[in-house]
């Protein structure tokens, strides 16, 4: 029997799961509480801003029930707000407020060193193989 010290998928989880950790510490640290995940959301939202809750979800790998609570959570904060579609009263548009756009701007220093901690030692090359095997495994998996 194999052991974990020598499954890569161990060792892909626990770097992920070292790192979103670090870097919710780091977040912490630094006065915020804006979360990796509402983070995530925001960024989502910026980049995509005609996207559904659903496909928000898919996006940033949530099932529809963990995006409908971070989205409430990011209203509250006043990081966002819920408008009616106005084609479809049943669904709702998502819009990042100023202040929304000011944290993810602020936090965008440190997300920057953070990535810069975690990828230290590691060649340009070595992250282009990297990320080209990740996406091959994603293919094969989907």
């Amino acid at each position: 029997m194999e052991k974990l010290k020598d499954i890569t998928f161990y060792h892909m989880d626990k770097a992920i799961r070292t790192y979103r950790s670090y870097a919710q510490k780091r977040l912490r640290d630094n006065g915020f509480t804006i979360t990796i995940d509402q983070w995530l959301v925001i960024k989502a939202i910026l980049e995509n801003p005609d996207i559904t809750q659903q496909e928000l979800a898919e996006k940033v790998f949530k099932d529809n029930a963990s995006v409908t609570r971070i989205i409430a959570l990011l209203v509250k904060s006043g990081y966002l707000e819920r408008d009616l579609n106005p084609d479809d009263r049943r669904k709702t548009v998502l819009n990042v407020t100023v202040e929304g756009r000011e944290v993810i701007a602020k936090v965008q220093t440190l997300v920057l060193q953070n990535r810069q901690v975690a990828l230290n030692g590691i060649a340009q090359d070595e992250l282009e193989i990297l990320n080209k095997t990740l996406k091959i495994i994603t293919e094969n998996c989907s």
